[in-house]
């Protein structure tokens, strides 16, 4: 027969009240049997359980006791010495738990989070490159190889389309006119955009498939346009690695992944000019708040380039 009490691992449980440390031992040991958590989380709610703990006994309560004044007090006090409105906003997710555990065993009446906000998180802005960075990038694809020419023709692509990496590695060859320079995605929901390829990438993709896709794909039959090494279809994960090493050969110490150049298509656009609701429509997002995003990163790089060059910057 299983166990019923888990108490995952100690942490300083010592310095809380008694009646602290058994509640908070049971709320474990409910997340464990109802929930299933991980370890990992579950000493995450015990720390910020018996960090809030003793925090309240200098106050001279405790957790049961604990108000809606006590509990603002303590997360103020978090945010003035400088935790971040996330960490604090997860500690309040923690204390509302309990505080429904609470009240669901009938151990409290009323839950003293119910009526607390938690706090306002900034959207965290999107990681971009410079335009100098996406040259170095694209440049340190070997063309002189199969594998170097493929990786070169998809990163231009990525580039110049802003696609979504499962829509990159998952374009077939009669989704891409290259005559006209258009590529057919589908995307999230299933809605089909026509996204402008650019001439430097329908040249590159040109290229590729002229010298390197053949020799890549050798007897195998397969309608994906870009394939592995083994003539298989790409991956999300192949495309990750290969970025990760062509970052690396380029020199760029920043951690990127496919969906930086993503942001990167976005944010270049709107440095040049282009209309929020085109780029909406080239990224295929559904809502046009989704792409708003994108204006604080092209406001902030063009800030930033003032303050380096303007002699009053």
């Amino acid at each position: 027969m299983p166990a019923t009490t888990y108490h995952g691992p100690m942490t300083a449980a010592a310095t809380i009240a008694t009646e602290d440390a058994a509640l908070v031992d049971r709320f474990i040991d409910m997340l464990w049997m109802e929930r299933g958590l991980s370890d990992l989380t579950l000493t995450a709610y015990r720390g910020d359980l018996e960090g809030a703990a003793r925090q309240f006994r200098r106050q001279g309560t405790s957790l049961r006791g604990a108000d809606v004044a006590t509990i603002q007090a303590y997360l103020g006090q978090r945010l003035a010495a400088g935790n971040k409105p996330r960490t604090t906003a997860r500690m309040l997710s923690s204390l509302r738990r309990f505080y429904r555990y609470l009240v669901r065993e009938g151990v409290i009446r009323d839950d003293p989070t119910a009526l607390i906000q938690s706090p306002r998180l900034g959207r965290p802005l999107p990681k971009t490159l410079t335009e100098q960075d996406v040259d170095r990038l694209l440049a340190a694809a070997p063309v002189d190889t199969a594998l170097g020419l493929r990786d070169r023709a998809m990163l231009e692509t990525l580039y110049a389309s802003g696609l979504r990496v499962s829509e990159l590695v998952g374009l077939q060859l009669h989704e891409v006119n290259l005559r006209h320079g258009l590529v057919r995605v589908t995307g999230k929901g299933g809605r089909e955009r026509l996204v402008p390829l650019g001439e430097n990438a329908a040249d590159w993709v040109q290229r590729y498939l002229r010298e390197a896709r053949g020799e890549l794909i050798g007897a195998r039959s397969s309608d994906a346009l870009f394939v592995t090494a083994r003539g298989g279809e790409m991956t999300r994960q192949n495309f990750w690695r290969m970025i990760k090493q062509r970052a690396t050969r380029a020199g760029i110490r920043t951690s990127i992944s496919p969906h930086t150049l993503r942001h990167a298509f976005a944010t270049h656009l709107l440095n040049h000019g282009a209309d929020l609701r085109a780029v909406q429509m080239l990224l295929g997002h559904a809502d046009l708040s989704t792409t708003q995003i994108y204006t604080h990163v092209a406001k902030a790089r063009l800030a930033e380039l003032h303050a380096l060059h303007h002699p009053r910057g």
